[in-house]
């Protein structure tokens, strides 16, 4: 199976801190090849990349929750750097109304860009969940948030992977390895030494991982379900009241352990902080009683 490193390169809300940059993650999945994409890339995201030691040029794909500046305002300086060094691959750019704001960007000054620029709309509206990319290795998913303007979630899932159970097989007298497994796959069977040997026989299933990022949100059904069983949710928490925070259309941090608590989460990280909250031990200690929640820190890196 492959593994997801994050980085995160913002965790902060509205206006950045002296120690959290706006909102963005890079996420990079290794398996048979690499995908390098960014969550959200708001002002500065360039300059953290830099400072993280990771490889921008690697980035494909770049999904924007929703177009408040805090989380899309460093595209038009990433873009620019891409084009200064040259970039010639395709870069892929999702959001709600992704047609409408992109060209508006790319419009901006007199520079021109020499690499291609393709924006993709995702639905904003509704229950479904839309399936962005899909391939042998992993997926991209997207469903509706509820926060006053149109945004989404998004999820990254790796796909179930059938393997062979050694001990079965080598009490059937199969080899350790070679390409009777390969055939035995792509068949469903083989014939080994006069016997029938089915796959379901000797295999089971491992489940592949999943990784969502809410962007801003209040809480609500769509998340709870794109949610469903993930390795790591990564969520909204700009507030730590009790207080509902209906007018800025955002997540309290218990409000964030719900959702968590009904999708079956195994990992929780709490992110977007608003700069009102200066003391971090006083952050941290409202959430130590959750045991897979962490309150997420510019540059944190994880591994899935």
């Amino acid at each position: 199976m492959g593994q997801f490193e994050i980085t995160f390169l913002g965790t902060t809300a509205g206006v950045p801190t002296k120690y959290r940059n706006h909102a963005s993650l890079y996420v990079k999945y290794q398996s048979e090849r690499e995908f390098v994409c960014l969550l959200d890339c708001g002002e500065g995201t360039q300059k953290q990349i830099f400072s993280s030691g990771l490889n921008f040029m690697r980035v494909s794909d770049i999904f924007i929750s929703h177009w408040h500046a805090d989380h899309f305002a460093g595209l038009l300086g990433l873009i620019e750097t891409m084009n200064l060094e040259k970039r010639q691959e395709e870069l892929r750019i999702y959001g709600p109304e992704a047609k409408k704001f992109v060209p508006i960007l790319l419009s901006l000054g007199y520079s021109t860009k020499d690499f291609p620029i393709k924006a993709i709309n995702v639905e904003h509206e509704g229950t479904e969940i839309q399936t962005l990319i899909d391939n042998e290795e992993y997926s991209v998913t997207a469903v509706p948030m509820k926060h006053g303007v149109p945004a989404v979630a998004y999820a990254i899932k790796e796909k179930d992977k059938i393997k062979i159970d050694k001990e079965k097989a080598k009490l059937l007298g199969l080899p350790e390895s070679g390409p009777i497994f390969k055939k035995l796959k792509d068949n469903g069977m083989i014939v080994f030494k006069e016997k029938e040997v089915l796959l379901e026989d000797i295999s089971f299933i491992q489940l592949g991982k999943k990784i969502v990022y809410s962007g801003d949100t209040l809480p609500n059904k769509n998340i709870v379900k794109i949610s469903k069983d993930a390795d790591l949710l990564i969520h909204d928490s700009t507030f730590f009241s009790e207080d509902k925070q209906e007018k800025w259309r955002h997540t309290t941090h218990s409000e964030v352990f719900d959702i968590a608590e009904k999708a079956n989460v195994k990992r929780l990280i709490l992110t977007h902080i608003s700069r009102r909250y200066q003391d971090v031990k006083e952050l941290e200690d409202k959430i130590k009683h959750v045991k897979n929640a962490t309150l997420a820190k510019d540059f944190m890196r994880v591994i899935v």
